[in-house]
């Protein structure tokens, strides 16, 4: 996935995993996501007397990596034709990842090649021309078609580009881009983690109602089996503390099949680098916490909700990150990994504390929730009347119209009658016969 090189490094930087979208609900979707992410954990066949470290494997190419960004596309092809400039190259490869989010690395892009310029300006001119063409997409959809429409004030809204040049790409456009995308991905746990609330919310919600339409008996029952529940998801092994000894030996011996007396955190790392390129990713270190998830959460159990069992991994893989990824890239190198193990957090963890012993949310949070899904209903509720009433009115209106149609009508047939009476002679003049 990726290279040792700044430039792999900023692209992985760039990198967030894409949730909830679609038509499936958000659970079965989750459900999904963690059977796929489960396939991923699975550890690889490796001939464990033939390990050689990160340094001697074959380094491959790095691969393009989907951000999961709006702008993913425009976002990586700048960057590729960036690094194709000698000058912008050495310069990435010699900032440090702090300064480039700060915006020091845009500055270069003055000193670099015609030919990259050139082509830079060519691809932010696509870029405009495809958010023009989504903001008028969008317009005819809602029924806009016959509205005057201002580009560039809707363009306003993506702040990843400089608007109000469209035409060349500057120092302020590579500046925007790559702000936009670190905030963007560095909001993505948060925004994760609000998500996740809801969702426990709307859990909470849901078991509410449904207690509300059972008699008192089938509440009793109900409130049972759901403590029942409760009680069985909390009853499993001790959880080791991601990131500890206890926990990677325990994947050291179980999931490498290697003697825990013999554990090496060198060793450890190359094993579970997967790709050979030095460091962990974010998608490295989660499949590290399989073992101990697989305590606590099990599919075929009523008990166990596999969206928790998500949230729970990626819990661990921030908090990991937390302690360990002292430069703040969302990477772990070797050498951070070493120094983490020498740490008394490593050799004396303390205990980890999981999902069930920490609610995502407070009894204040759960009221404004259901408060808010009240007036959700409220107002839904207001606007199907409304909407019937509107039904009603254009059914009474139709009926005055069809009246009014008929009534006409028979008028018109009523004037066609006389026309044809005055049209005919009298009937005693009918054979008469006049002389002079």
């Amino acid at each position: 996935m990726r290279c040792s090189s700044r430039y792999s490094e900023l692209m992985l930087f760039l990198h967030v995993q894409m949730r909830w979208r679609g038509g499936l609900s958000l659970k079965c979707l989750l459900f999904l996501v963690s059977v796929l992410v489960g396939f991923e954990a699975v550890p690889i066949s490796v001939d464990k007397t033939k390990v050689k470290l990160a340094e001697e494997q074959v380094k491959e190419p790095p691969q393009s990596v989907d951000t999961g960004l709006h702008y993913d596309r425009y976002l990586r092809e700048v960057i590729d034709f960036l690094e194709k400039d000698q000058h912008f190259r050495e310069k990435l490869h010699n900032t440090d990842m702090e300064d480039i989010k700060q915006g020091k690395l845009a500055k270069e892009l003055d000193f670099v090649s015609h030919h990259v310029r050139t082509k830079l300006d060519e691809l932010k001119r696509q870029e405009v021309s495809r958010l023009r063409a989504l903001i008028k997409a969008k317009q005819d959809i809602e029924g806009g078609k016959d509205m005057m429409m201002d580009h560039q004030a809707l363009l306003k809204q993506f702040e990843y580009l400089n608007h109000n040049n469209p035409h060349t790409f500057e120092v302020e456009d590579l500046d925007r881009l790559i702000k936009s995308a670190t905030n963007d991905l560095e909001n993505y746990d948060k925004e994760r983690h609000e998500e996740f609330k809801r969702y426990e919310m709307m859990k909470e919600h849901e078991r509410r109602e449904h207690l509300k339409t059972l008699d008192e008996d089938g509440r009793k029952k109900e409130e049972e089996h759901h403590e029942e529940l409760k009680k069985k998801h909390a009853d499993h092994p001790k959880v080791n503390h991601p990131g500890s000894q206890d926990q990677l030996k325990e994947v050291w011996e179980e999931a490498d099949g290697l003697d825990p007396e013999d554990f090496d955190p060198k060793t450890f790392f190359s094993l579970h680098d997967t790709n050979g390129d030095g460091y962990f990713d974010e998608q490295e270190l989660e499949s590290l916490f399989t073992k101990e998830l697989e305590k606590v959460y099990d599919p075929a159990n009523e008990e166990d909700d596999m969206v928790e069992m998500e949230e729970e991994r990626l819990r661990m893989r921030e908090h990991v990150m937390n302690e360990v990824d002292t430069n703040k890239d969302r990477l772990v190198s070797l050498d951070e990994f070493l120094i983490a193990t020498k740490k008394k957090e490593f050799l004396e963890p303390e205990s980890w504390e999981t999902l069930e012993q920490n609610q995502a949310y407070t009894e204040e949070e759960m009221r404004e929730f259901e408060e808010h899904l009240a007036r959700e209903e409220k107002d839904l509720n207001q606007k199907t009347l409304d909407l019937q009433k509107q039904k009603e009115e254009l059914e009474r209106q139709q009926e005055q119209l069809n009246a009014q149609k008929l009534e006409l009508q028979q008028a018109v047939e009523h004037m066609a009658r006389l026309k044809t009476q005055n049209a005919e002679p009298p009937a005693e003049h009918k054979g008469e016969q006049i002389y002079l």
